[in-house]
């Protein structure tokens, strides 16, 4: 892996070589997260725009070239990534913008945007020979990793609170994984993950823990421009748990940036929830992810909740360094644009992902965007994920008798 670099501590800027260190900056603890640095002359050597064009793969493994793995490391089976960029006419029609897209993460094979992490930690952990891969989640993470592990054989172990949705639950059990309930936050959960990796010797796939799983996020942001012909939005709406999505996708803007293959990056615009939104105080107050505090996160995004951000220097960055923000938003405006979403676009997503659109709603109310903005929203994961807080943005359909009176009626009713 020529092509990579090095290592280098996103706090104090000590660099390592790619093997030297497992997962973190020994001089930060747990906290010492590290970024992949890349030799751009390499890569751009070895993948041109063309070459890109004439690829068959139709998955995130196009990008290949600008990942952290060997060129022969094989794949997992299932397609994850190159997930559909929907023009959304009538959602840009609702907050006065001339052009909104929407990135539709729920298509991936366990239904969320974590599958490309979770994609990069297998092949991670096969290329160190690892016999168990284990990850802390609130649902979506390990929901990933349990499917994507379970496509090549990879014995499982899932930390995940016992509040998770039932949905996620159920697909990690499905998989095969071994699932550890445990009765307390995310947070709780993250802690006891790498302890157990660390005394049993398992692969820990932990968000902003293990620093490859930026890489695999970071390929949404490559989509995005090549699925717009390059053509660089102005704004990408991103929903924030622990801030390791909006990173990946800062890392992969600016990647494209280095290669020359587009012109500027985006503004990187993070939404949280009010009840789990450290990060919008951080940066409305300009604290450093150090002077962060944890708090106690509550919110129906189960999939952006978290009490001390895991990514915050990496989340922090993305939306100084672009010009950006973070904004708040209610749990009732979340569940709200839920219907929203699905009624303009035809894409049903969690409440996690439905945040994107109400943070935009936001932002058009704060003049963080302008009605002639190229807008991005990210939707990373299905509805089907948690179809309970779903049904609590509608009204229950009538029970009609089979007869066409009963149906007239009720369609009078409904009026």
């Amino acid at each position: 892996m020529d092509h990579v670099a090095g290592l280098r501590c996103v706090l104090c800027g000590a660099e390592y070589g790619s093997d030297e260190v497992a997962y973190v900056c020994p001089k930060h603890g747990d906290d010492g997260i590290l970024d992949v640095v890349y030799n751009y002359d390499i890569i751009g050597r070895r993948l041109s725009l063309p070459a890109l064009a004439g690829s068959p793969k139709r998955s995130m493994w196009r990008y290949k070239a600008l990942l952290p793995v060997a060129p022969d490391a094989p794949e997992p089976p299932l397609r994850v990534g190159w997930t559909p960029l929907y023009p959304a006419p009538r959602l840009a029609s609702r907050v006065g913008l001339r052009i909104v897209w929407v990135k539709d993460d729920g298509v991936n094979p366990t239904a969320s945007f974590k599958d490309r992490a979770s994609a990069l930690a297998v092949v991670k952990a096969q290329a160190a020979g690892a016999e168990v891969i284990t990850t802390a989640s609130t649902g979506n993470a390990a929901a990933a990793l349990a499917g994507l592990a379970a496509s090549v054989g990879l014995p499982a172990v899932i930390f995940v609170p016992k509040s998770a949705p039932p949905a996620k639950i159920a697909q990690h059990l499905i998989y095969g994984a071994r699932v550890l309930l445990v009765d307390g936050t995310y947070d709780d959960a993250f802690e006891l993950a790498l302890k157990a990796a660390r005394k049993f010797g398992w692969y820990n796939r932990n968000t902003a823990y293990n620093p490859f799983m930026t890489e695999g996020k970071k390929t949404a942001a490559y989509e995005v421009c090549e699925q717009l012909d390059w053509r660089v939005p102005d704004a990408v709406f991103v929903p924030v748990g622990d801030g390791c999505i909006i990173g990946g996708m800062h890392k992969g803007f600016k990647d494209l940036l280095a290669l020359g293959w587009i012109d500027r990056v985006p503004r990187l615009i993070g939404v949280q929830a009010e009840g789990s939104s450290p990060l919008v105080d951080a940066f409305q107050r300009g604290l450093s992810a150090e002077q962060m505090l944890p708090i106690h996160a509550q919110t129906v995004a189960d999939s952006i909740s978290a009490g001390l951000p895991r990514d915050r220097a990496k989340a922090l960055a993305a939306a100084r360094e672009t010009d950006g923000a973070f904004v708040a938003v209610s749990d009732t405006q979340i569940l709200s644009a839920i219907p929203v979403i699905a009624q303009a676009t035809g894409v049903f997503c969690e409440p996690a992902a439905a945040a994107a659109y109400a943070g935009l709603e936001k932002a058009v109310e704060f003049g963080l965007v302008e009605v002639d903005d190229r807008v991005v929203l990210l939707l990373t994961g299905s509805g089907l994920k948690d179809v309970g807080s779903a049904m609590k943005t509608v009204d229950q359909p009538p029970v009609v008798a089979p007869t066409l009176d009963a149906v007239r009626t009720a369609l009078a009713d409904g009026a």
